[in-house]
């Protein structure tokens, strides 16, 4: 089933959207899990059927469900939501690689620090008034300075698991 996408531009819906993460910690024993609950973006897809666009994350919307954990997430040991209040993500380029499939590319900025980043990602649904992606990819905290490791508590990658969904705006 090929999903036909129209082209424009998009609004995230930031009430139909999540943004979540995960951990493992305690020597791999414990996985933490959290979501952004304050989402934003959006973007523009070209007759050619490529597209850009832009998702935010407040960074102080961060919820793992444990207010003092949540605190420190957002202070200067991990995300330094004081300095750096935000996490975009700049796509600059999604393209199709087959029915549902798309490639996406662009610069992930955290703590003030971008890095290339490209992952695979799901259309999952498209009309004439929303589409809707899924994705999910790792990211290495320390490329991004976020270090702290307090007695080899947390090790591996970090993953991004992100359902978004655009609505398409007048214009």
């Amino acid at each position: 089933m090929t999903v036909a996408v129209q082209t424009g531009t998009w609004q995230l819906d930031p009430a139909a959207s999540t943004v979540g993460l995960q951990q493992r910690t305690m020597w791999g024993l414990v996985t933490v899990k959290g979501a952004f609950t304050a989402v934003s973006g959006g973007g523009e897809v070209r007759p050619d059927g490529s597209a850009t666009g832009t998702v935010t994350l407040d960074v102080a919307s961060l919820d793992t469900k444990h207010a003092k954990r949540d605190t420190h997430l957002r202070s200067a040991d991990f995300f330094d939501a004081g300095n750096h209040p935000e996490i975009t993500f700049a796509a600059r380029g999604v393209d199709r690689l087959d029915d549902n499939g798309v490639r996406v590319t662009g610069q992930l900025t955290v703590r003030g620090v971008s890095k290339p980043l490209s992952f695979t990602a799901r259309l999952t649904g498209a009309s004439a008034e929303a589409l809707a992606l899924d994705a999910e990819f790792t990211v290495d905290r320390a490329q991004f300075g976020i270090g702290w490791n307090q007695l080899g508590m947390m090790r591996g990658l970090t993953t991004v698991t992100a359902g978004l969904r655009f609505t398409r705006t007048a214009g």
